[in-house]
Formats: C-alpha cells, sequence, structure tokens
C-alpha cells in the first residue's frame, strides 16, 4: 500500500468541524503530493457521495470517499480528531477520518488494496493502535500493513466455531448429528470501495462469534467473483446487504432472504444473522422479482426497498439516468445543426443521398440528422431500462418493444413510462410462476422476452395505448396554449423542484419532464426545457455571489467552495450547492428555492425556449430570447443571493453575545 498512503497524507491532529471542513484539510495534502489535481472538483464528487448517504460509521469513524476524475492515483488520507467529527454515525462523532480517492478508472489491484483496509477497519486492535499512535510514519506504515497491529485479548470462541480467515466458515464446529447453519451474503454500495467490503467483514466476524457457515459476494468496484452456485444451494439463508441493485440476483430465488441497507451489515451484523436463522426455521422462502424479494405471501421483505413509493422512484430513476445521455447527445446535435444552418435544416435532404464536404449546410444538415437518429432511442430507451430496473435483463426485450410501440401510436413519453412499467411488472408476473428446472436455463432468454414482448404489445396496442396517446397529445396542447398566469404558475413549480433538493429525486422529476418533451419538440415544451434549465442554475450561482458579496456570513472552505460554484452554476450543475445546503439547509434551500421560483417564472413569461438539454451559459446563442434568459438567471440569483445573506445575517445577530453592562459599584463600610 506504498503508493495509497505517505506519512505527508497523515494528520493526527485534525482540527476541522465539519466533515466538509475535514474533506477539504485532508484532499489539500492530496493536492501538495500531486495526487488530485483539481480541489474544488474533488471536494464537489466527494460531498455529491456524502449527499446519497452519510460515511460515518459505528466505532467513531467516517471514511468519506468518492471516485472522481480529478484524481491522478487511488490515494489515502487519514485524520485524527480530539473532538470528534459529525459525519452521520448513530453512535456519535467520527476520531479517526479516512479520506479515500479513486479515479474514475482506477484499476483492480489498487481498488482490492483498499478493500482490504476497509476490511482491517472493523477490528479493534487495529483502530485502538491508530488512536493511540504519535508519529506520521509510524501511522502511515501502520495503514499499510508494514507494522503489526498490537494483539488485543485472545477471543474466547474456537477457531472451530466460526468463519474462518476469508470470511468462509468451516463445518468443524458441527458434530456429526448437527447440520451447521448456512448463511451465504451480498454486499455492494454505490461507490464500490469502501462499506461493500467492511459489511462483508462484520458480518464475516458476526458469524465466526454464532458458529455459522458463512460466504460473502462483495460486488465491488474492482468487479466480483461469483459465488459457487453450489454454496448458494446449499445455504439455509441468504442475506442482501446492498445500496445498489444486487446483480444477477436470480440466482438466489426459492431462498430465505434478508433484505437490507449495506450499512445494517456494518453496525448490526448479527441481527441481520438472527433474522436470517428465523427466516429459514420458519419456511418464508422468496421469490426473486426484479430489486425486491418477495415472501411467500407477496409482501416485499424488510430492508431498503420495501416502500413502493420508493421502489417506483429507483425505477423511473434507472429509465431516465439511461435515456439522459441519448437526450443530451442528440439535443445538442440538433442544437447546434440549427446554430449553423437555420431551422430550416431540419428539411434537408438526407445526407446519405446529397453531401457536400464544403458546404456548412451540409454538416449541419449531417449534424441534425445524427441527432435526430439519437433521438429516436429516447422513448424505447427510458421504458426499456425502467423495466431493466423492474426486473432485470429479462425485461430489456419487452420494455424496448414497448416503448417502440409507443413511438409508433404517437403516445410518446407518457408511452414510454406506461411501457416500461408493463413490462417490468408483466416480467415480474411470469418470474413468480414456479416452472420445472429443465427450464429455467431458457426462461430468461427465450421464454419470458417472448411471452412478455406479446402481452405488452398487446396491451400497448389494443388497450392502453390509446388513451395514453390520446393524454399526451392533451398534454403536448396544453404546453403549446400555455401563456399569462398558466405559463408562470408552471414555471415557478418547476423551479420549486429544480431547487429543492439539487439533483434528487425532485429535481430528476422536474428534469426528467422537461427532457421527454424534447422527444417531439413543441413552443410548449422548449420553453419549459429553458424553464427548468435556468432554475437549475440558480443555486450554485446565488452561492457563490452570496460567498463573494457577504464572505464573513460564510467559513473559509465555504467560501472556496463558492469560486468552483461559480463554473458549476454556470454549466448547469445544481449540485454545487449541496455543501452549503448541507451546512445549513434551513436558510440556503429556502432562499434558493423562491429564487428559482423567480428564474423559472420570468424564463416563462419572457417566452424563452431552450433545444438543448444541457450546457448552461455555454448553449445561450441556441437559446430564444438570450438577452431576457440570462435576465431571469440573474433576477433569480440576485433574489435567492439577499435572502440566503439576509437569513444568516439574523442567525448571526441572534447568536452574538450582548454587550456587558458594567455592575454599579457597592462600597462596604467596615
Amino acid at each position: 500500500m506504498s503508493e495509497l498512503i505517505t506519512a505527508e497524507l497523515v494528520d493526527l491532529d485534525l482540527s476541522a468541524e465539519t466533515k466538509y471542513d475535514a474533506a477539504r484539510s485532508l484532499a489539500e495534502r492530496m493536492v501538495t503530493g500531486g495526487r488530485v489535481t483539481d480541489l474544488d472538483g474533488f471536494l464537489a464528487d466527494v460531498a455529491a457521495r456524502e449527499a446519497q448517504m452519510p460515511t460515518g460509521l459505528d466505532g467513531g469513524i467516517g471514511i468519506p470517499h468518492c471516485r472522481s476524475e480529478h484524481v491522478t492515483a487511488p490515494t489515502l488520507a487519514f485524520g485524527r480528531s480530539e473532538g470528534g467529527i459529525d459525519f452521520g454515525a448513530a453512535d456519535g462523532p467520527a476520531d479517526l477520518i479516512f479520506l479515500i480517492a479513486a479515479p474514475a478508472g482506477a484499476d483492480d489491484d489498487h481498488l482490492t488494496i483498499l478493500s482490504a483496509l476497509a476490511r482491517r477497519l472493523m477490528d479493534p486492535d487495529f483502530t485502538g493502535a491508530l488512536r493511540a499512535e504519535r508519529d506520521p510514519d509510524a501511522a502511515a506504515a501502520l495503514i499499510r500493513g508494514e507494522e503489526a497491529v498490537p494483539a488485543g485479548p485472545a477471543p474466547d470462541a474456537s477457531p472451530a466455531d466460526g468463519a474462518t480467515a476469508d470470511g468462509t466458515a468451516s463445518d468443524r464446529g458441527a458434530t456429526a448429528d448437527e447440520k451447521p447453519f448456512r448463511v451465504v451474503a451480498v454486499t455492494s454500495c454505490p461507490t464500490g470501495i469502501a462499506h461493500t467490503y467492511m459489511a462483508a467483514e462484520s458480518l464475516a466476524a458476526a458469524a465466526r462469534a454464532e458458529g455459522v457457515v458463512l460466504d460473502v459476494e462483495t460486488q465491488g468496484s474492482a468487479g466480483f467473483e461469483r459465488l459457487d452456485p453450489a454454496l448458494i444451494a446449499a445455504a439455509d439463508a441468504v442475506i442482501w446487504a446492498h445500496d445498489v441493485e444486487v446483480r444477477e440476483k436470480a440466482r438466489f430465488d426459492g431462498k430465505a432472504i434478508v433484505d437490507t441497507g449495506v450499512k445494517a451489515g456494518i453496525n448490526r451484523p448479527a441481527a441481520l444473522i438472527a433474522e436470517a436463522r428465523r427466516k429459514a426455521e420458519h419456511g418464508e422462502t422468496s421469490t426473486v422479482a426484479g430489486g425486491v424479494a418477495q415472501q411467500d405471501g407477496g409482501a416485499a421483505a424488510d430492508g431498503n426497498h420495501a416502500h413502493f413509493g420508493i421502489r417506483l422512484r429507483t425505477y423511473l430513476m434507472s429509465g431516465v439516468s439511461y435515456m439522459v445521455p441519448f437526450v443530451a447527445a442528440g439535443g445538442l446535435l440538433i442544437a447546434l445543426s440549427f446554430a449553423i444552418g437555420g431551422y430550416e435544416i431540419a428539411s434537408a435532404k438526407s445526407v446519405a443521398d446529397h453531401f457536400v464536404w464544403g458546404e456548412a449546410d451540409s454538416w449541419a444538415a449531417l449534424l441534425n440528422q445524427i441527432g435526430t437518429a439519437a433521438f429516436a432511442f429516447l422513448v424505447p430507451v427510458l421504458a426499456g431500462y425502467i423495466a431493466y430496473g423492474m426486473a432485470d435483463r429479462p425485461a430489456l426485450v419487452p420494455g424496448f418493444v414497448g416503448g417502440a410501440i409507443a413511438l409508433t401510436i404517437n403516445a410518446g413519453f407518457l408511452g414510454g413510462l406506461a411501457a416500461g412499467l408493463l413490462a417490468g411488472g408483466v416480467v415480474m408476473a411470469i418470474q413468480r410462476v414456479k416452472v420445472h428446472p429443465t427450464l429455467r436455463g431458457i426462461m430468461p432468454v427465450l421464454v419470458i422476452p417472448l411471452l412478455a414482448s406479446v402481452v405488452v404489445g398487446f396491451l400497448m396496442f389494443i388497450v392502453v395505448g390509446k388513451p395514453i396517446a390520446s393524454l399526451q397529445r392533451a398534454l403536448t396542447d396544453g404546453l403549446n396554449g400555455l401563456s399569462g398566469s398558466n405559463a408562470i404558475i408552471l414555471g415557478i413549480v418547476l423551479g420549486l423542484m429544480m431547487c429543492f433538493d439539487m439533483g434528487g429525486p425532485l429535481n430528476k422529476v422536474a428534469y426528467a419532464f422537461a427532457v421527454g418533451g424534447l422527444a417531439d419538440p413543441t413552443p410548449g415544451s422548449l420553453k419549459v426545457m429553458a424553464a427548468v434549465m435556468a432554475a437549475g442554475m440558480v443555486p450554485p450561482l446565488a452561492m457563490a455571489l452570496a460567498t463573494t458579496v457577504r464572505g464573513t456570513l460564510f467559513s473559509k472552505t465555504e467560501r472556496e467552495n463558492g469560486r468552483a460554484a461559480w463554473v458549476l452554476g454556470a454549466s448547469f450543475i445544481s449540485e454545487g450547492a449541496i455543501p452549503f445546503a448541507a451546512a445549513d439547509p434551513l436558510r440556503v434551500i429556502p432562499s434558493v428555492m423562491a429564487g428559482g421560483a423567480v428564474t423559472g417564472a420570468l424564463s416563462m413569461a419572457f417566452g424563452c425556449t431552450l433545444r438543448a438539454p444541457h450546457g448552461g451559459i455555454f448553449v445561450v446563442p441556441l437559446i430564444g430570447e438570450p438577452f431576457l434568459y440570462l435576465l431571469a438567471i440573474a433576477a433569480g440569483t440576485a433574489v435567492a443571493t439577499a435572502l440566503v445573506v439576509l437569513l444568516k445575517g439574523m442567525r448571526r445577530a441572534a447568536e452574538a453575545p450582548a454587550p456587558a453592562t458594567e455592575e454599579p459599584e457597592i462600597s462596604v463600610a467596615a
């Protein structure tokens, strides 16, 4: 691990007060060492990862981490805080902070080393030695594994009573008449660097203590080695400790499954093993459908994925996330073609039949037709990956087929949503049907796609397609007819949604609504796209301006983040305001929502239009009414800035100590 951490990356007297200050302090050491090229860009990636889920762990550990294009080599920095820093752990602040930085394309060897460190964090002797160490060189060597960890008290359980060192328990603790309880587990987290492997180690340690035979599959960034099918077949129960979809989950069909988040695997492994034992003893086998394990009675298994609303949002966001690159590439190409050749270029002849190398119009037509081809995939991709999010790969074919039919019958974006949900639901229903073992091999590649495509096609062509197409036409006509107060109200609503969670679910819903209209652009849908992008630029721009005009109201770290927020806001990256919102949500979020509402309303009132789904100020030449558009953004930014400065100033005044009053002098007679 010599390339990952050195003494220069160790701070045994970390003086930061917040997790963002701690990340910045440690990241600055990485910049000094040439490991990080852009401090603010890297910290924005760290903040975005932190916004997904707190990285604090029980036992006084904080592990902020991310993959970032601004990292040149896998790097680890370590800081020790005397007062502790809140990283969101249930048991309180963290005094041991590990900042893990992985390049966007980190190699498997380094990620394997990082995973080994994550496992060692579960060893109290290791963390105890780090708390006692006084020399940075020795601390770095300890983390690299070059110094032996002082041994703690010997465990009470004998080796025969638990798992082997690699996390796989042996059968030596079972008597001839007693069959050991067997569990297989899968752990995964969004980044796939730390929590994945810490959960695996924590579950393995609990299994050793309980005398349970445990095998773990870690689905991390370095890839994963599939559990032997024989181990799955022999297992009495399954534990999924995950925050991203379990890959190839159909392997666990028919088992008792405990479905929970990865932090539960770290913090309460014994309880998960006990729950797995209880379900196995009661015969509560599960049918795997999509991302959720369903119990025999049809109820969702315990865990993060049990609530239908959360699952539905996950399914829709899966489709949107795969759709957005098609929208971005196609939309920008079409917008660029209009900038070069004018709007009439859309009716140009096919460049396959007529293309002149020296004519600008030919190049404009080429860009337009490539962008149009990319746009043709928009609805099928949306439908296909909604279905994929629900029921995995067998649902891709009926999802794409349903999306293509939605285009054929002019059901548009709404038809794609319906087709994806129908395809996923149909495949999930087919997956619940018990079939003979000899047929299981052909079910996902032949039977399920065939049957589901027929059912989805029938429903889209005959049953639900026409009503959805009528609704789509009504929505399109409504957008085209928007004017006056109706348009302004829609702009206000979209502005509020874009600024409430800055890249979160509400933001994504508003953005998906806007880009969906670009599939079949109309004057109304182009106004919606303009309002959405303008409002999304307000939060980071407002925070950047606020830190400039009243820097004394912000910490040093926030002022530095404010400089990066100028670029992020101008580029339509709303997440640039997340560090400010996380530090002071009650003042920042309402302020930027008010600014976003003003911008959305003005953009709609001015009649601004936009054909590009992204780009910020860099696509201003492609915007209808560009000067009024910039005015709308400036007005919303000014409103948000004024509000946040006012609210923070009021708090500063309220927290200021009252002036001391002189006590009257009292003389005492002797």
